[in-house]
C-alpha cells in the first residue's frame, strides 16, 4: 500500500475515529490536537443511526450506552414552569432500532481515543501551522515541535479548522450562519433536577434548555437569534451578552444566569455551516465540521463525523493508498447525503427558537401533535432515517 503516514488534525470525534479506522486498513496514523489534553464539558448530543452502528464495529456501542442517556420526553414549559408541550422519545428508539442514545460528546470523544492508544501516535498542545506539499508527500510545521513528514494530512479539526485554512482559504469563504448564536454550560447541585427529561423554555427569537447530567451536574443550552455581526470572544462580554438576552425571561432564568456568573467553562459559537465544492486538494483532505459542518443545532454532527471518517479510510483502502482515487470517492459517495443533513439542519434550527410568536404557538402546536399515533414517525422518520446504505469494508487489521 502506498501513502500509509497520515497526519490527522483534531482530537474531538472525526479524528480519532478516523485514526482507528486508519489504522485497521493498514496506515500508519498520527493524531495532533491543539489542546493540552481531551476536553471536558460542553454539550451533549444525540448518537443515532449509521453512526452508532460504525460504533458498534468498533466495540463501543455497550460503553456508549453505559456513559448515555436514555431520555423519556422533551418537554417545553411556559414562564411558570408549566409543561405546555412535549412528546416523549419512544419513536427515535422505533425508528433506529434502538440504536439511539445521548451522551456527552466529550464521553464520545474520551471512549474513541481508548480504542486508539495503542495503534496510533498521539500529540497533545500542538498545532500545523504550515506545510509544503510535494511530489511525494507533505513537508508539515508544528507550532511547538520540528517539521516532519507525512505522506498524507486530514483535517479534521471542527467548523474552526486550521488545516482548511491552510490549505483552502480563511472559514468566511465556506461559512454560512444560520442567524442563531449558541452557548452551554455545565453546573453542579442544580435544582431542580428532572432524570431523563429535556426541558426547553422559549421566548421569541431566543431558548434555554435545562438537562440533568450524571454525578450531580446539570447542562444548560442557550440558542437566541443574532445579526450578522461577529460574536465577543471574551468570557465576560459573551456572559454580558447572555445576561442582556435572556434577564427578562420566565421560568428559572434569573437562577440559571445566577449560575453563569460562577462558571468560566462556557461554550459560545455561532451557529454555522460549512459549505465547500470539495473537501480535498493534493495530498490534503477534510472530515467531519472541517468539510461539512451541519451546524451544531443538527444534533447530527458526531454520527456524521463517524461516518466520514468510516468512508474516508475506507475508501482510502480500496484505492489501495492512492490518495487522489480515494479522496474523490469518498466525497462522490457522501455530498448529496451530507447536503441533505444541511438542509434539514437549517430548518431545524429555525423550529428550535422561532423568532415571533406566532412561530412559537406553531412550533408548540406542532409538537403537541406528535402524541398522534404515527405523527411524529411521519413528520420525524425523514430527518432521522439514514438513507443512505454503506459499504462494508474489509478492514485487513481490525482485529489486529
Amino acid at each position: 500500500m502506498t501513502n500509509r503516514t497520515v497526519l490527522i488534525s483534531g482530537g474531538g470525534i472525526a479524528g480519532p475515529a478516523l485514526a482507528f479506522w486508519l489504522a485497521a486498513a493498514g496506515f500508519r496514523p498520527t493524531l495532533i490536537e491543539q489542546a493540552p489534553q481531551l476536553r471536558a464539558g460542553g454539550y451533549v448530543i444525540d448518537f443515532w443511526g449509521h453512526g452508532y452502528w460504525i460504533a458498534e464495529r468498533m466495540g463501543l456501542a455497550a460503553d456508549i450506552n453505559r456513559v448515555g442517556y436514555h431520555v423519556r420526553e422533551m418537554r417545553i414549559v411556559n414562564d411558570s414552569g408549566k409543561r405546555v408541550a412535549g412528546f416523549g422519545t419512544d419513536v427515535f428508539g422505533e425508528l433506529t432500532n434502538d440504536r439511539y442514545v445521548t451522551l456527552a460528546r466529550s464521553d464520545l470523544a474520551r471512549l474513541l481515543f481508548e480504542k486508539i492508544k495503542d495503534t496510533t501516535e498521539i500529540i497533545f498542545g500542538d498545532e500545523i501551522v504550515g506545510f509544503e506539499e510535494r511530489s511525494d508527500g507533505v513537508r508539515v510545521r508544528l507550532k511547538h515541535g520540528a517539521e516532519r513528514e507525512f505522506d498524507l494530512v486530514i483535517g479534521a479539526d471542527g467548523l474552526h479548522s486550521g488545516v482548511r485554512r491552510l490549505a483552502f482559504g480563511p472559514r468566511h469563504q465556506f461559512e454560512k450562519k444560520l442567524g442563531y448564536a449558541v452557548a452551554a454550560f455545565e453546573v453542579e447541585d442544580y435544582r431542580p433536577r428532572d432524570e431523563d427529561v429535556y426541558l426547553m423554555y422559549g421566548q421569541p427569537g431566543r431558548m434555554v434548555g435545562r438537562f440533568t447530567l450524571h454525578h450531580n451536574r446539570t447542562l444548560f443550552l442557550f440558542v437566541y437569534a443574532v445579526d450578522s455581526g461577529s460574536l465577543p470572544k471574551a468570557l465576560g462580554t459573551q456572559k454580558q451578552m447572555l445576561r442582556e438576552k435572556y434577564e427578562d425571561g420566565g421560568w428559572e432564568c434569573a437562577h440559571i444566569l445566577e449560575e453563569l456568573d460562577r462558571t468560566d467553562g462556557l461554550y459560545f459559537d455561532s451557529v454555522s455551516q460549512i459549505r465547500m465544492n470539495r473537501w480535498s486538494q493534493g495530498r490534503i483532505a477534510l472530515a467531519g465540521d472541517a468539510a461539512f459542518c451541519v451546524s451544531l443545532l443538527a444534533g447530527q454532527g458526531s454520527a456524521l463525523a463517524i461516518i466520514s471518517a468510516y468512508v474516508l479510510a475506507g475508501e482510502l483502502l480500496e484505492a489501495d493508498g492512492r490518495h487522489q482515487e480515494g479522496f474523490l470517492n469518498y466525497e462522490a459517495f457522501l455530498r448529496e447525503y451530507i447536503q441533505k443533513k444541511q438542509r434539514g439542519a437549517k430548518r431545524f434550527a429555525a423550529a428550535l427558537a422561532p423568532r415571533t410568536q406566532l412561530g412559537l404557538l406553531i412550533r408548540n402546536l406542532v409538537t403537541k401533535a406528535f402524541a398522534v399515533p404515527g405523527l411524529a414517525r411521519a413528520v420525524i422518520g425523514k430527518e432521522i432515517t439514514d438513507e443512505i446504505q454503506l459499504p462494508d469494508y474489509r478492514w485487513p487489521f481490525l482485529d489486529s
